[in-house]
């Protein structure tokens, strides 16, 4: 066993266990420090060009994930002294290093960063680590699997008001993906052996899932009389009754899904004898699963592959665990940029 020379230079610590070097009172230019050193005192030794090859790659990942900390989460600097982070960072420096993929090094320096905001050892650092280390045994159609289960199982983008609005929320979070959503058996026999998720008895359409998470959308409208026939008392209240999006003739109720006109029913004080009346025009002239797959396809030409690997494979039966989300949500949020925080799902 070789030995090592150590020198520490002032407000440092230098730890011969486990090859760690923790340094207090950090700067920019010490942490990127402190990963060239961990990266060099744990890695296995390669011959010739593959090991110049796998030090470009620690450097580049770790300069990415450093640029990435910088504008993200700053204070996460200080997590350089800690040990179990140290682990997460040299697991991230190595699978990149010897796989050079860049997307899988994009994602792992998000879920690195997201990392790097856990202050104490709760689920989500646990889920994080765990995710740092299958990340790397996926390809990118698992991953883009995970990314589509995730993005419509698991969220919905109260932002969307109008069919336009679902048509760029489509570009940029779903069609990075569509292309690669895989179809064999296989791949979610994989996922699930990687512990991302789990095949389930039952299924879901896609359909199904936009029709009740954006139901405001998939309207076919109904008559402004519908609304004095069944003794609305507010009226064509602009709040809750607008110009259908399907058919400008009629109208439809003003929300995108049950929850969320409940909620708003709650927070304007709409009176109790009015709400169920309300709910029942929400629910009327919806339309059938294939009309909203149609409509989908009509905003966005590209979503039709997206319906067909849904429908045609494990992923209508794929329900996530909390691995599967972090990683889905890493995917999406590598290239969307800004995305919810994690915790929302796993706290």
């Amino acid at each position: 066993m070789s030995k090592q020379v150590q020198k520490g230079g002032e407000n440092s610590t230098n730890i011969q266990a486990e090859e760690v070097n923790v340094v207090q009172g950090l700067t920019y230019a010490e942490v990127r420090q402190v990963a060239t050193d961990v990266f060099k005192a744990n890695f296995y030794d390669l011959a010739g060009e593959a090991k110049t090859i796998a030090e470009s790659r620690a450097s580049q990942i770790t300069e990415d994930f450093l640029a990435k900390l910088q504008a993200e989460n700053p204070d996460g600097f200080s997590k350089a002294q800690d040990p179990d982070f140290q682990h997460a960072l040299f697991t991230v420096q190595k699978e990149h290093a010897r796989s050079g993929d860049e997307d899988l090094g994009s994602l792992l320096v998000d879920l690195l960063v997201d990392r790097s905001k856990q202050n104490q050892r709760d689920i989500l650092q646990i889920v994080l680590n765990e995710s740092l280390s299958i990340a790397p045994k996926l390809t990118k159609e698992h991953l883009a699997a995970l990314a589509v289960a995730f993005l419509f199982r698991y969220t919905q983008n109260f932002g969307i008001g109008n069919h336009e609005s679902l048509g760029q929320y489509l570009d940029a979070h779903c069609a990075p993906f569509a292309e690669n959503i895989p179809k064999n058996q296989a791949s979610y026999q994989h996922l699930q052996f990687s512990g991302c998720g789990a095949i389930s008895m039952g299924s879901v359409n896609l359909e199904n899932i936009l029709g009740q998470t954006y139901q405001g959308l998939f309207l076919k409208g109904f008559d402004p009389e519908e609304i004095t026939k069944r003794e609305v008392s507010i009226g064509t209240d602009q709040n809750f009754f607008i110009p259908c999006l399907n058919d400008p003739e009629k109208l439809q109720v003003r929300a995108n899904s049950k929850e969320i006109l409940e909620k708003n029913m709650e927070q304007l004080n709409v009176p109790e004898e009015d709400r169920p009346k309300i709910l029942a025009l929400f629910n009327l002239g919806k339309m059938n699963e294939g009309k909203i797959k149609e409509k989908c396809i009509e905003i966005r030409p590209y979503m039709a592959q997206v319906f067909d690997a849904w429908s045609s494979s494990d992923l209508k039966s794929f329900m996530l665990t909390s691995v599967g989300i972090a990683i889905g949500h890493a995917n999406i949020k590598r290239l969307v940029g800004e995305f919810a925080n994690l915790s929302i799902w796993i706290n």
